[in-house]
């Protein structure tokens, strides 16, 4: 069930960034009107709690909940004209992805609204404000599950961050082209946390909790991305009632039976990539390789009679935008590329 808080007449929100790398700006939108904001839950298991060493032997049984995902939304007035569009972060972040830029500016979440389309923001299952299941930390700590049982937890440091997000060749030097705010680069790091989706079990519950939220909107557009960036495409082979768009940015792209190609050839789709995917180290991510195999599954899904199209950045004649694109300093310019294609594509 939803826990909503909605507004119950038109609000008017001035939203006022302080932060210690946050430029003055001259350039203010002015207020932002909502008709309504809040959050809910969507999805979630009960299971029996934990052993817990600190609770003792004694300790009663008891439930928890897990694998429940956390969304937050804004909608503005006269929103049903436009389908909502639900936004998922990548590996080691949470949905701040999506909000207010490192360097103070607009970030794709108010500026979706400002033009007109409700935004859900969601924390994937085991991130931020979604929690993760500890079971099995738990039972290690008790003694009931031997240390291998551990997931290993991805925590991506600042070195690794640098090149994987193609902010530069090599860490701390930036391409001289970069669209990204490399000066505020500490405040990105800020945001990283430990990844546990190796805690998770197979469906991911993102996958579920996604197609499910769709449905529960009646109607929505799919975004994910880098590693949720396929997310949209894996809920919908789980359920495609209910979503209308699929919109994959900078993602590896999984490998599709024919059946699935032509299950997704069903849904307008929307790929994008940034610039330098050959001029950074092959190591955690080979850049140029993802995105041939993305081209590839955007030529089956076209040959399927699809309605789907790559968006190349420089090849379009956009340069320098790292793996970070809702953050880079062009970010407005690429969310009207995106917004664009919805008005085109999904709500025709």
């Amino acid at each position: 069930m939803r826990n909503r808080h909605a507004v119950l007449s038109v609000v008017a929100i001035v939203a006022i960034a302080a932060q210690s790398t946050a430029p003055a700006r001259d350039d203010k939108p002015g207020p932002l009107t909502v008709a309504s904001q809040g959050s809910f839950f969507v999805g979630g298991e009960v299971k029996p709690a934990p052993p817990s060493a600190a609770a003792g032997p004694n300790a009663p049984a008891g439930d928890i909940t897990v694998n429940q995902m956390y969304v937050q939304y804004q909608v503005p007035v006269n929103a049903e004209r436009h389908a909502p569009v639900v936004m998922v972060h990548g590996c080691c972040l949470s949905s701040k992805t999506w909000e207010t830029t490192p360097d103070g500016r607009m970030g794709w979440n108010e500026y979706f609204v400002r033009k007109g389309r409700a935004v859900y923001l969601a924390d994937q299952v085991s991130r931020a404000r979604s929690g993760f299941d500890a079971s099995i930390i738990s039972a290690v700590k008790a003694g009931k599950s031997p240390p291998s049982a551990l997931p290993n937890i991805i925590a991506a440091s600042h070195q690794v961050a640098w090149t994987v997000f193609r902010f530069g060749p090599s860490y701390p030097k930036a391409f001289e082209d970069g669209q990204f705010p490399v000066e505020a680069a500490n405040e990105l790091y800020k945001q990283m946390i430990p990844d546990l989706n190796a805690l998770l079990p197979n469906p991911n519950p993102t996958w579920t909790n996604m197609a499910a939220l769709a449905k529960q909107l009646k109607g929505a557009v799919l975004m994910g991305h880098s590693e949720s960036g396929f997310f949209p495409q894996q809920a919908a082979l789980i359920d495609p009632n209910g979503i209308r768009g699929l919109i994959s940015i900078e993602m590896p792209c999984a490998d599709m039976t024919a059946s699935q190609v032509s299950a997704l050839a069903r849904i307008p789709t929307l790929v994008m990539f940034g610039d330098h995917l050959g001029d950074v180290p092959p190591g955690i991510v080979n850049w140029k390789t993802t995105y041939e195999g993305c081209n590839e599954h955007v030529k089956k899904v076209k040959a399927a009679g699809g309605d789907i199209e790559m968006m190349l950045l420089p090849s379009m004649g956009i340069r320098g935008n790292s793996h970070m694109l809702m953050q880079d300093k062009n970010n407005l310019q690429l969310a009207d590329l995106i917004l664009a294609w919805l008005d085109k594509h999904v709500d025709k």
